[in-house]
C-alpha cells in the first residue's frame, strides 16, 4: 500500500512537471499578462516540495503557501507572524550583503531568496495583509506593532536587493499613501519611514501631499525626532524632479515646458500643502536650532566622531540605536524623564551629536526648498518670527563650523557621499545663499552692533540708508559679539585651498550684496579683509577649480561694483604686472565663469567716467589697472566678441545667459555714447577677418530675440537686470528693439551690418 501511495505521488509530479514546463517562465508571464499561473502557491505543494532543493528554493515557496493559507480574514495573525519570521530570517542575509556591498547595482541572480520570494508572490501577499484591516468588511483583528515591523522589514529588504520591487511598490499609489497612516504608531515609525523614502526614491509620479489622509493630524502627532525624519520623506516630495537630460536645462527647453503646463507643478503644490500645516515651520526651526550639549573633551569626542562616521551612513540606523536606548532606559527607570535624558544616559556623546546633525541637515533642507518657492515671502516672514538665523548663529562655532573639515573638491551639482558634518555645513551654506538672496531680511544676519556700523558707514559717506535696513526689526536679528555673515567671513578666510566650501561660502556671501548694490554692505565687507582675500584666492592660491573660481568672480563683481574705494584696494593689492597677468588669465580663462566681473568692471568704469569732479575717483581712474585695461575701446570690443561667439540660443542656460546680459551692457553703454554703429561695424569686420562673414551677427540677432521671448515674459521678473545694471529695464527693452530693427539702412540694426548674401535673420531659432 505503502509503495503504491508513493507511486501515486511520483505520478503527479511527474504530471505536473510536464504540465507546468518552466515554472518560473509561466509564472512571470502569468503576472505581466494576468492570465493563467499568477501566483507561484497557486502550483501543487508536492511539486513545491519535489522542485525547491533542485532549484534552490530554500522552503521560500512553501512558507509562502503556509502564510498564503493561514492569512485570510481574522485568521490567527500569530502563526501567520511565524511565518514571517522565518522568512525574514531567509531574506535579511541578503540585504545585509547587499549594503556592505556598497549598494552595488542588484542582479536577481546575486540575491535568489529574494528573487523567489518576489517570483511567487510575497510582496503581493505582503501588501496584501498590512492592507487588510484597513479593508475587511467583518470585525477587524488588530494586527500587533511587531507583525506590521516585520512585515515592513521584509519588503524593505526585498527592496534593497532588488530594484524592480521597489519600482512595483511605487506605482500602488493607494499601498504609498496607506504606508504614511502606519507613521502614526511610533513604534512602527522606523520602518515605514524608511521603506517610504525608499519607494518614493524611484517613484515616476511624485505624490501629492494633500492625499495623505489626515496630513495635518499626522504632522502635529509627530515628537520632534519623527517630524526630523519625516523631513527627509517631504524632500523627495516638494523638489523638482531631476530630468537628467541636459537638454532638458536649456532655456528653450524650459520655456517650451512653462508653455506647455502653466499650471503649478506637484511639487509646488506640495510646498503650500505644508506651509497650511499649523505649526510647521515653527517646529521645523526649532528642530535647526536646537542644542547639543558638550560634555566630552573636544578632542577625545572628534576622534570618536569620525570612527561612527565609518560605520553609519543612514540615520535611519542611528535613529534605531537611539529608540533602542530610549526603550532600554524607559524599562529600567520610573523617574519621569525626558526623552533627552533617557538618550544621553545610554549613549555615546559622539553619537548623539552625529544624530542631530544628521536631523538638521534634513530639516535645513525642507528650509531651503521652501526659500526657493513661490511662497518665498511667507515663508521668510515665519522664519524671521521663530528666530532661526540667531539660532543658528548660536550653533555655529558649537556644532557647524566647529572644525576645519577637508575633503576632495567637487561640482555644486555632483553628488557625493559626504559625512553628516560635511553635509550640514554644506546644507547651512545653501540656506544662507537662498535667505539672503535679493530679500530685505538679509540684515538679520547682522548683530545690533553691526547694523549701527553699516548705518555710521552711511551717515560718514552723506548717503541716506537703505530702506531695508532701516526696517529691520532689531529684536529678531543675531545675538552675542558677531552676526552670521561675521563668523562666515572669519571661517571663509581659514578655509584650506582645496576645500570646495570656498564655492559655497562665496556663494552665500555673495547673496548678501546681491540686489541694489549698497556702499555700505560692500564697505562693510571691505573692511574686514574680504577683497584681499578673494584676490589672494584667484591670484596667489593656485585655485584651479571653476566652481570655486565663478563663485569668486560673481562675489568679486558685487563687492567691486560702483565703489571707488574697493577699485582702489584691488590696485594696492594687484601691485606688479605679473600679478595683473594672472588675474587676467583667470578671468580669460573662462568667460563664462568671469563674465559678471567683466559686466562690473564695465558699468563702474563707466559710472566713474561721469564723476570727473570728485578728485578721488581720477585718482583711482588714472592708477587703476584694471580701471584702464577696460577703458580701452579694442579691449571691450575683444570681450563682447568673445561673449557672443561663445553662445547660441540652442545652448543658452541660467548658467550661461549672463553672458548675452554683459554683452548688452557693453552696447548699451556704448548707445549712451552714440557709438552703437561703431561697435557693430566692429563686429562686422570681425568676422571678416575671421572668415565666417554673417556668422557672428546673424547667432546675435536671434540671440536677441530669445531675449525678448524670454525677458519679456509676464511671469518674468526683470528687477534683477535693472538691479545688477542700474539701468531701468525700459532700457533694455529699447535697446533690444533698436538692435532688432528690420530696416536695414539704420546705423544701429543689426541688419544694416550683414551682407545680402549671409543674411539669415529671419530663420527660426528653434530649429538645430
Amino acid at each position: 500500500m505503502a509503495s503504491a501511495v508513493g507511486l501515486g505521488y511520483l505520478r503527479r509530479v511527474e504530471s505536473c512537471r510536464q504540465q507546468t514546463g518552466n515554472i518560473v517562465s509561466r509564472i512571470r508571464q502569468g503576472q505581466v499578462t494576468g492570465r493563467g499561473l499568477c501566483r507561484g502557491t497557486q502550483l501543487p505543494e508536492a511539486l513545491l516540495y519535489e522542485r525547491d532543493k533542485k532549484a534552490k528554493w530554500h522552503g521560500i515557496p512553501v512558507l509562502l503557501q503556509k502564510l498564503y493559507e493561514n492569512s485570510y480574514p481574522n485568521c490567527d495573525l500569530s502563526q501567520v507572524h511565524g511565518v514571517i519570521k522565518e522568512i525574514s530570517s531567509l531574506l535579511s542575509m541578503e540585504a545585509m550583503a547587499f549594503v556592505t556591498e556598497d549598494r552595488k547595482t542588484a542582479q536577481e541572480s546575486t540575491y535568489p531568496n529574494t528573487y523567489t520570494f518576489d517570483l511567487f508572490g510575497g510582496v503581493d501577499l505582503l501588501v496584501e495583509i498590512l492592507m487588510r484591516p484597513t479593508t475587511a468588511q467583518k470585525k477587524k483583528l488588530k494586527m500587533s506593532d511587531e507583525l506590521v515591523k516585520d512585515c515592513l522589514s521584509v519588503l524593505y529588504n526585498c527592496c534593497i536587493c532588488t530594484e524592480s520591487i521597489t519600482k512595483s511598490l511605487a506605482a500602488r499609489n493607494e499601498f504609498v499613501l496607506f504606508l504614511f497612516t502606519l507613521m502614526t504608531n511610533k513604534k512602527t515609525f522606523l520602518q515605514t519611514a524608511t521603506l517610504i523614502e525608499d519607494i518614493l526614491g524611484v517613484k515616476k509620479e511624485m505624490i501629492q501631499l494633500e492625499d495623505i489622509p489626515d496630513l495635518p493630524s499626522l504632522v502635529q502627532r509627530f515628537d520632534q525626532q519623527q517630524l526630523a525624519n519625516f523631513c527627509r520623506i517631504l524632500s523627495v516630495t516638494i523638489s523638482e524632479l531631476d530630468v537628467g537630460n541636459d537638454d532638458k536645462h536649456t532655456l528653450l527647453a524650459k520655456n517650451a515646458q512653462q508653455k506647455k503646463n502653466s499650471n503649478p507643478s506637484r511639487a509646488e503644490i506640495n510646498q503650500a500643502t505644508l506651509l497650511n500645516i499649523p505649526g510647521f515651520i515653527e517646529r521645523l526651526c526649532k528642530l535647526a536650532t536646537r542644542k547639543v550639549s558638550e560634555s566630552t573633551e573636544t578632542a577625545s569626542y572628534l576622534q570618536e566622531l569620525e570612527d561612527w562616521y565609518t560605520w553609519l551612513d543612514n540615520a535611519l540606523v542611528l535613529d534605531a540605536l537611539m529608540q533602542m536606548a530610549t526603550e532600554e532606559a524607559e524599562h529600567s527607570s520610573t523617574d519621569a524623564v525626558d526623552e533627552s535624558t533617557l538618550v544621553n544616559r545610554r549613549l555615546p556623546q559622539s553619537m548623539k551629536i552625529v544624530h542631530e546633525i544628521m536631523y538638521k541637515v534634513e530639516v535645513l533642507y525642507v528650509l531651503c526648498v521652501l526659500l526657493m518657492g513661490r511662497q518665498r515671502n511667507q515663508v521668510h516672514k515665519m522664519l524671521a518670527e521663530f528666530k532661526l538665523i540667531p539660532g543658528l548663529n548660536s550653533l555655529f562655532e558649537k556644532l557647524i563650523w566647529r572644525k576645519q573639515t577637508n575633503h576632495v573638491l567637487h561640482g555644486q551639482n555632483q553628488s557625493c557621499d559626504c559625512s553628516p558634518d560635511i553635509s550640514l555645513k554644506i546644507q547651512f551654506l545653501r540656506l544662507l545663499q537662498s535667505f539672503s538672496d535679493h530679500h530685505e531680511n538679509k540684515y538679520l544676519l547682522l548683530n545690533r552692533q553691526e547694523l549701527n556700523e553699516l548705518s555710521a558707514i552711511s551717515v560718514k559717506a552723506n548717503i541716506p540708508e537703505v530702506e531695508a535696513l532701516v526696517n529691520t526689526d532689531r529684536n529678531l536679528v543675531c545675538e552675542g559679539k558677531k552676526g552670521l555673515l561675521t563668523r562666515l567671513l572669519t571661517v571663509m578666510k581659514r578655509e584650506p585651498v582645496d576645500s570646495s566650501f570656498r564655492f559655497w561660502q562665496a556663494r552665500a556671501v555673495e547673496s548678501f550684496l546681491r540686489g541694489v548694490t549698497s556702499y555700505a554692505d560692500q564697505m562693510f565687507l571691505l573692511k574686514r579683509g574680504l577683497l584681499e582675500h578673494i584676490l589672494f584666492c584667484i591670484i596667489d592660491s593656485k585655485c584651479k577649480s571653476r566652481d570655486v573660481l565663478q563663485s569668486y568672480f560673481d562675489l568679486l563683481g558685487e563687492l567691486m561694483k560702483f565703489n571707488i574705494d574697493a577699485f582702489k584696494i584691488f590696485n594696492k593689492y594687484v601691485n606688479t604686472d605679473e600679478k595683473f597677468q594672472v588675474f587676467l588669465n583667470q578671468i580669460n580663462s573662462s568667460l563664462v565663469d568671469s563674465n559678471m566681473l567683466v559686466r562690473c568692471i564695465v558699468l563702474s568704469l563707466d559710472r566713474f567716467e561721469s564723476q570727473t569732479e570728485d578728485v578721488k575717483v581720477v585718482d583711482v581712474l588714472s592708477e587703476c589697472c584694471l580701471l584702464s585695461y577696460m577703458s580701452r575701446v579694442d579691449n571691450r570690443l575683444s570681450f563682447l566678441f568673445r561673449l557672443i561667439n561663445i553662445i547660441n540660443v540652442q545652448t543658452l542656460t541660467q548658467e550661461n545667459v549672463s553672458c548675452l546680459n554683459t554683452s548688452l551692457v557693453i552696447l548699451m553703454l556704448a548707445r549712451r555714447k552714440g557709438k552703437l554703429p561703431f561697435y557693430l561695424n566692429a563686429l562686422r569686420e570681425k568676422e571678416y577677418a575671421e572668415k565666417y562673414p554673417g556668422c557672428l551677427l546673424n547667432n546675435f540677432h536671434n540671440l536677441l530675440r530669445f531675449w525678448q521671448q524670454h525677458y519679456l515674459n509676464k511671469d518674468k521678473d526683470s528687477t534683477c537686470l535693472e538691479n545688477s545694471s542700474c539701468i531701468s529695464f525700459s532700457y533694455w527693452k529699447e535697446t533690444v528693439s533698436v538692435l532688432l530693427n528690420c530696416d536695414r539702412t539704420s546705423p544701429s540694426a543689426i541688419a544694416s551690418y550683414i551682407d545680402e548674401a549671409y543674411m539669415d535673420i529671419d530663420r527660426d531659432f528653434m530649429e538645430d
